[in-house]
């Protein structure tokens, strides 16, 4: 049985030797073991994957001794998870269909380790989409007046289907502290790259004119700040005064699909970090 742990405290000597030595001393086999130090905050960093007997691991009993021996000693904030169950992600829509129809492809064809419980929407238009894949679409329209009631309905939904993240696949909405507090690190959006230069509704017509070279697309997780989450990943590609608005918007949206894809595997795979507004983002 794969498990994952994830560790972080204030930066001394022997944590690597103490965490290691505590896998093999329950039973288990490290197999990777990747590790950061920030020396400005004195932070360390660590992602282990281990192999334990699944029938003989109890995760009760050895993250009761880990919290003893080693959690309390070194003041380490630290996590462990398994492989399985897949976590639940739910995609949150509005009318853009290029980021919610690569996700699902991906999960369609195995590439995405998770479930998705539900895709919940502003508006109707995708939910043919829904459709094809078979998965439920709740259709929440949401208005100045209305916002509060559709986001309790939101979170209801949540809570039932024990969603353990939300991705924001091109929703048009700015998410409330209602949603953001019980998903703290857990609500992954992308948007393109132009912020905050090239704010409003036609941020590729204002690049345009501006005659910009580059282009790009940043995943983020969701803060109270608009856009100002602590970065997942990005990306950017070339453009010169060949390429026309179509074209900026082209390149802009295939960005959006591979950067919003990585994020969320990044995500499923344990692989991130969240401290200062900052990401570790591990190997």
């Amino acid at each position: 049985m794969k498990t994952t742990i994830l560790i972080n405290c204030p930066d001394q000597s022997g944590i690597i030797n103490a965490v290691t030595g505590y896998i093999h001393k329950a039973g288990g086999n490290v197999i990777y073991l990747d590790q950061h130090v920030d020396k400005d905050a004195n932070v360390f960093f660590m992602r282990l994957e281990s192999e334990f007997d699944a029938y003989s691991f109890s995760q009760d009993d050895f993250s009761k001794g880990f919290q003893t021996e080693l959690a309390d000693r070194y003041d380490m904030q630290w996590s462990i998870h398994q492989a399985v169950p897949k976590p639940r992600m739910a995609l949150f829509v509005s009318k853009y269909n290029h980021c919610l129809y690569d996700l699902l492809s991906r999960f369609h064809s195995g590439e995405l380790e998770v479930d998705i419980p539900f895709i919940i929407s502003n508006h109707s238009d995708l939910a043919y989409i829904a459709d094809q894949f078979s998965i439920p679409y709740h259709h929440i329209p949401v208005t100045k007046d209305s916002k509060e009631e559709a986001e309790n309905l939101q979170l209801q939904l949540l809570k039932e289907e024990k969603v353990d993240f939300i991705v924001l696949a091109r929703y048009m909405q700015i998410v409330s502290p209602k949603i953001i507090d019980v998903y703290t690190n857990k609500i992954i959006n992308i948007h393109h790259s132009f912020l905050p230069a090239f704010a409003g509704a036609k941020p590729y017509h204002a690049a345009f004119k501006r005659g910009v070279k580059i282009i790009g697309a940043t995943s983020h997780y969701v803060t109270e700040e608009l856009d100002a989450g602590p970065i997942i990943e990005q990306d950017v590609t070339a453009v010169s005064h060949s390429h026309s608005i179509k074209d900026f918007i082209a390149k802009g949206r295939d960005l959006e699909k591979i950067v919003l894809s990585r994020a969320v595997k990044l995500h499923v795979q344990r692989k991130t970090m969240v401290y200062n507004n900052k990401t570790v983002i591990f190997s």
